[in-house]
C-alpha cells in the first residue's frame, strides 16, 4: 500500500511540475517579439534600405519599454542619425526623415493668407525634413526669415 501511495504521489508531482513548466515556457514564448534591426552597421548619413534590416526576435519586458521602431515601413527611406550597430533594435530618435530642403539652396517660399497666395525665394541658411521649421535669407530684401518645410520642398513663411 506504500508503495502504491509513493507512486501516486511521485505522478501527482510530475504532472504539477510539467504543468509549470509548461505555463512558464507558454510565458516565454508569447513575451517575444519581433523587431526590424540593422543587419549591417549604420553610420550618421546613411540612408536606411530595405536590405540593410533583418527581423529578430526580443523578449518583450513591459517593466523595461523603451521607444524602438517596431515596422520596416517606418525605417526604410530614413537617415541615421547617429552609429546603428547589428542586431540591435532602432530607438525612435536614431533616425530622421530625409532633408527636403538642404543648406544654400534657393527654395520657394510661399505666403499664404485665406485667398492671397505669395510665391518667392529664399536661399536655406539650414537643412530641414517635412515640418521642420528652419531659417531662410529673403533673396530680394536680405531679411532673414522663419518658415515650414512642406511635403513638396517648398517653405511655408508667415505662420504664427
Amino acid at each position: 500500500m506504500r508503495t502504491l501511495r509513493a507512486g501516486l504521489f511521485r505522478c501527482l508531482l510530475a504532472s504539477t511540475f510539467l504543468l509549470i513548466v509548461c505555463a512558464y515556457t507558454s510565458q516565454l514564448l508569447a513575451a517575444r517579439i519581433s523587431l526590424p534591426v540593422p543587419r549591417i552597421t549604420l553610420y550618421p548619413g546613411d540612408t536606411i534600405r530595405a536590405d540593410h534590416l533583418v527581423d529578430r526576435a526580443f523578449r518583450a519586458d513591459p517593466g523595461r519599454q523603451h521607444p524602438v521602431y517596431r515596422s520596416r515601413e517606418d525605417i526604410v527611406g530614413k537617415i541615421a542619425r547617429r552609429t546603428l550597430l547589428p542586431n540591435r533594435p532602432i530607438p525612435i530618435n536614431a533616425l530622421r526623415a530625409p532633408h527636403l530642403v538642404v543648406q544654400g539652396t534657393v527654395v520657394q517660399i510661399v505666403f499664404r493668407e485665406g485667398p492671397l497666395e505669395i510665391l518667392g525665394h529664399a536661399v536655406a541658411l539650414q537643412s530641414g525634413g517635412k515640418g521642420d521649421v528652419i531659417s531662410l535669407r529673403n533673396i530680394d530684401s536680405g531679411v532673414i526669415i522663419k518658415g515650414v518645410v512642406e511635403a513638396d520642398g517648398t517653405v511655408q513663411v508667415g505662420i504664427p
